[in-house]
């Protein structure tokens, strides 16, 4: 049996569905025949996706305006997954935003929005998740959608960079408190993606320059990620918890 059998039948919740990693990862579950929660703040995108996530063989998408920065947002979305039937068997934690700017102009309200829906938004949605897991004897697998901004830095996004250390951590500490419960929770660490959030900048001069530091010199595409997502959605990657994986063509261990 292949990973993408394995996820056949299995309950997948993707946040921040409505483009960009969250889409191809509702994309990935659907071709492997899962039943898929999509959520997102934009609904409407949501609801054509949906009808894709059908075409591809889902046998059950259901789609849920989601505001992880708003705690009531989070609940409202819980309750409708829990009346809509099967429990959820795996959460993917992507919903996310990155804005620029150095740290002595940047507003405060930058700040404070990356960290209500980076940080906060992870938290909110992992904790509901793993509730209905413990209240019904049963585990259940959370994978963050961290960054390798979480392990190293560059200048004009520090509060993506703070938020996304955050969510490494997050993601280790919450491993060891939920493992005891058979709830696994790891993080994929993806470097620089070609998505619909980053691709103005990939064609700058500045872009450039940046995809010159990668050792395999060139972009990651969204698919790059999706073996390492099922391999932690599904039995196995059944020993893994706390894991924070980066998949970034060799970033990370680049010279400074």
């Amino acid at each position: 049996m292949n990973l993408g059998e394995m996820l056949a039948g299995k309950r997948v919740l993707v946040t921040g569905a409505s483009s960009g990693l969250g889409e191809n990862f509702a994309r990935l579950a659907a071709g492997c025949k899962a039943k898929v929660v999509i959520a997102a703040r934009r609904k409407s995108r949501l609801d054509a996706l949906a009808a894709d996530l059908e075409k591809l063989g889902s046998p059950q998408v259901t789609a849920l305006e989601m505001d992880v920065a708003s705690e009531q947002s989070v609940d409202d979305a819980f309750a409708a997954i829990d009346a809509s039937g099967d429990i959820l068997d795996v959460v993917v934690n992507n919903a996310g935003i990155a804005p620029d700017g150095l740290a002595l102009t940047a507003p405060t309200k930058d700040f404070d929005d990356v960290m209500a829906i980076n940080v906060r938004g992870v938290w909110f949605v992992a904790v509901r998740a793993a509730r209905r897991w413990q209240a019904a004897g049963r585990g259940g697998s959370i994978i963050n959608i961290a960054s390798i901004q979480g392990e190293r830095v560059m200048p004009g996004i520090t509060p993506y960079s703070t938020s996304k250390a955050a969510v490494v951590q997050m993601t280790k500490s919450l491993a060891l408190e939920w493992a005891r419960h058979g709830i696994r929770v790891n993080a994929i660490e993806p470097g620089y993606i070609g998505t619909e959030m980053t691709e103005d900048m990939w064609d700058t001069d500045y872009g450039k320059a940046l995809i010159k530091r990668i050792p395999m010199r060139r972009l990651g595409k969204p698919e790059e990620l999706n073996g390492l997502l099922l391999l932690l959605a599904t039995d196995a990657g059944s020993w893994m918890t706390g894991a924070c994986v980066p998949v970034d063509g060799g970033h990370l261990c680049s010279s400074l």
